[in-house]
């Protein structure tokens, strides 16, 4: 499988990555400029436009179920509470518009309402049988509590921290307009006590301004609440996604099984069976020829003879890729240590496992370490690889490594892109580290499913 190490990598990147030049660089620290940062009004904006929108949510919500739960006594029940539901649907994909814009948070749609026969009626089952739906009302009834605490936690910390802040700015208003010198920080019948001379206007300031800093943290963390019922009530079950990944997860094994199958009959149509039908004319020849001349016909059966130990060659080499016999015999460290002496550079083989995992496990471990090492010898210019095989509890680990070039970049579709597919069939994940100049390291984890059974 071939891959192009040393292009693609991307080292000029774009802004925010690391030695790019489109990177912004900020003089002030972060604790300062948060306050004014576009995302802190974002944020602010989000939390302050929860309330009247969860009002109006909870509202028809209540309104809505109560009038449909009175009505269940009459067919009239049914109607008003698909309705009420479906009304919650549409909210839902308005405040997962708002979480996009607002909080950045991308929340795909739940699972669309499957009706079984076209009609009201089976709209209306779709619609109540539908976990989303449900979903959708609960979050309108929670929201609501949640909204006004964070508007009154929000709206408080922002007022009085820049309210603080800026009080040098604007206590003058009080004794000239006001009749006081200043905020009262505390008065009973005897004492009064403003914040009036230039010490206490300046700590003023800084509890304004430690207020003012906290509050992007303050705000933001009021949001991650926001955050998690938004991806929790409005996007799409646990269950359902799992459902859709296997489904994707079941077409990649499709099409891989399918192409391999392509590339072994390729294989044998164009390699073992070309030659083994030049062969028989080869023998027949030699077979017409034998009586008339005798050396020549020698001649032909040794040349046939080489092409029967080429054709077996060719057919053991694509037994070999199907699914070698020392890997069923003799488990991953012979198989790959097979692997490597067979590679362009030398290449360090440690295998550190009590036991054997399941065949396919081990099967597809084995072909990825085979085509890494592959990409290896034909892409990386490495004088020196290794390969790790270890078990951390429930998931077998692969690791290869490489001194060559670098830059593999499993972003750009190549081989290590059709890899990662194949791993993320069955659970598995392929992470490329690969800087420009070197050294390159793949590391690939796959589950670790029962043990092997001969």
């Amino acid at each position: 499988m071939a891959t192009e190490y040393g292009q693609g990598y991307g080292f000029d990147g774009g802004p925010g990555y690391p030695g790019s030049t489109g990177r912004r660089r900020h003089r002030l620290p972060v604790a300062l400029r948060a306050p004014v940062e576009g995302r802190t009004w974002r944020e602010l904006g989000h939390v302050l436009l929860s309330l009247p929108i969860s009002i109006m949510l909870f509202v028809y919500a209540v309104t809505m179920v109560s009038l449909g739960a009175g009505l269940l006594v009459t067919f009239l029940g049914v109607p008003v509470l698909a309705a009420a539901l479906a009304g919650c649907r549409g909210f839902g994909a308005l405040e997962r518009l708002r979480a996009r814009a607002l909080l950045d948070l991308e929340v795909a749609e739940p699972e669309p309402l499957r009706a079984r026969k076209p009609g009201a009626m089976a709209w209306m089952g779709a619609v109540l049988k539908s976990g989303a739906s449900w979903r959708a009302l609960l979050y309108a009834l929670l929201h609501l509590p949640w909204a006004v605490f964070s508007f009154a936690v929000a709206v408080n910390v922002w007022v009085l921290g820049w309210g603080l802040l800026t009080y040098p700015l604007w206590f003058w208003v009080l004794p000239m307009y006001a009749g006081q010198d200043g905020v009262q920080l505390y008065g009973d019948e005897t004492h009064q006590i403003y914040l009036d001379n230039p010490f206490e206007i300046t700590m003023t300031a800084l509890v304004g301004l430690l207020l003012t800093i906290a509050m992007p943290w303050i705000v933001r963390a009021l949001t991650m609440v926001d955050r998690l019922m938004v991806h929790g009530l409005l996007g799409p079950s646990r269950l359902v996604s799992r459902v859709v990944e296997l489904e994707s997860d079941r077409g990649v094994v499709v099409d891989t099984a399918a192409a391999d199958l392509r590339r072994i009959e390729r294989d044998l149509h164009d390699g073992a069976q070309a030659r083994l039908v030049a062969l028989a004319m080869d023998l027949g020849l030699a077979k017409e020829k034998l009586q008339e001349d005798p050396e020549a016909a020698a001649r032909m059966v040794d040349e046939a003879h080489g092409e029967v130990k080429t054709a077996l060659q060719e057919l053991r080499d694509l037994a070999r890729g199907i699914h070698p016999a020392v890997l069923t015999d003799r488990g991953l460290d012979a198989a790959l240590s097979a692997v490597a002496s067979r590679c362009t550079v030398q290449v360090g083989v440690e295998v550190d496992l009590t036991e054997r995992p399941a065949p396919a496990i081990e099967g597809i471990a084995y072909f990825t370490v085979s085509e890494l090492l592959q990409n290896v010898s034909k892409h990386a210019g490495a004088t020196w690889a290794g390969v790790e095989v270890w078990r951390v509890e429930n998931r077998l680990m692969l690791q290869v490594v490489d001194n060559g070039r670098g830059g593999a970049d499993v972003s750009r579709g190549s081989g290590l892109a059709g890899l990662a597919e194949r791993l993320d069939a069955v659970d598995g994940i392929l992470v490329v580290d690969s800087p420009a100049g070197g050294p390159t390291r793949v590391t690939a984890e796959l589950p670790w499913r029962g043990a092997y059974v001969r």
